[in-house]
């Protein structure tokens, strides 16, 4: 995928008013129409121009673009850093593309998807004003799901000043992260969107959750699983062994002969809720490495002794 640079395209540096933008970019559709002009390569620019102005003339597309940085090249082979987007507030008129332009995969991977799935609903009487609703992706723990907690989270908003240029603005809330919450669900912060007009109401805030990553466990809707390591003996002849869970170490049975890549179900140990999901331990045989000449004897005796091939099945 192509980075594109916007302000490149427009011809205009990255320090541009919002009026400068916008005239850079009506002095280009004019000039690039294909109602006006018929020259190859006329209509290209100017849906290219188009797809510039859509993210530089909203000030929230523009300041979460920026957060990019400017390194890159225009042309150069990019894909967006993970989580480039966690934290940005975006309010509904943010989410919404405009018409049924269709822009670039630079500019879908961007904005493309995700932001609409909250629109808040504008509504006018006279002079009052529902506040546009605000969205942002959080990250938390994986335990947080399991207990609940209260966090302190930042979030950064932009702000346009009297001479048109975009800032952010960075804010500090506490949210309460309900117990059972899974990935890809919503909190809503009643009043945390923005301010409305006269006496309308101020829009919601709407934190999108996602968990941060996590060494031991992997998480698919409410089932959590881990990769547990076991040693040759407990494989062989079964028993119980300890196995971490996100809420504290459990005993799990293993079965006698138990395979590498088996799974063994702790029910009800996922993420709870009505329907509390499970954990799923996936286990690893480790073998021990021969380090010592003792170790080396034991294995050599092992392979004399113990009628065993693994490859038989495979005309080995």
């Amino acid at each position: 995928m192509d980075y594109k640079d916007y302000y490149e395209i427009l011809g205009v540096e990255r320090s541009a008013t919002q009026d400068e933008i916008k005239r850079a970019y009506r002095k280009l559709a004019r000039k690039f129409h294909p109602d006006v002009n018929k020259e190859s390569g006329a209509e290209s620019k100017f849906k290219e121009a188009g797809e510039a102005y859509e993210v530089l003339k909203d000030p929230e597309k523009r300041a979460a673009y920026d957060q990019l940085g400017a390194n890159w090249q225009a042309g150069q082979d990019f894909q967006p850093p993970p989580g480039w987007d966690q934290g940005f507030e975006y309010s509904s008129h943010g989410a919404e593309q405009g018409g049924e332009a269709a822009f670039s995969d630079f500019f879908e991977n961007l904005f493309g998807q995700g932001r609409a799935s909250h629109a808040g609903r504008q509504t006018r009487h006279e002079f009052h004003a529902h506040g546009q609703d605000h969205h942002a992706k959080i990250m938390i723990d994986l335990r947080d799901a399991y207990e609940g907690a209260t966090r302190a989270i930042s979030l950064r908003a932009p702000e346009v000043d009297a001479a048109g240029h975009v800032s952010v603005r960075d804010r500090s809330i506490k949210v309460k992260i309900p117990k059972g919450i899974t990935e890809g669900q919503h909190i809503r912060l009643a009043g945390q969107g923005t301010p409305g007009v006269g006496q309308g109401q101020a829009g919601d805030l709407y934190l999108e959750i996602q968990f941060q990553p996590d060494p031991t466990f992997s998480v698919d809707g409410r089932d959590v699983y881990i990769n547990l390591p076991i040693t040759p003996w407990e494989a062989a002849l079964g028993g119980k062994v300890k196995c971490p869970t996100p809420a504290g170490v459990v005993d799990l049975k293993v079965p006698e002969n138990a395979r590498t890549g088996q799974k063994l179900r702790l029910k009800g140990r996922g993420i709870p809720g009505k329907s509390a999901g499970d954990l799923y331990a996936v286990l690893q045989i480790a073998v021990p490495p021969a380090r010592t000449a003792e170790d080396r004897e034991f294995y050599e005796r092992m392979s004399r002794e113990m009628n065993f091939n693994p490859r038989a099945k495979l005309g080995g």
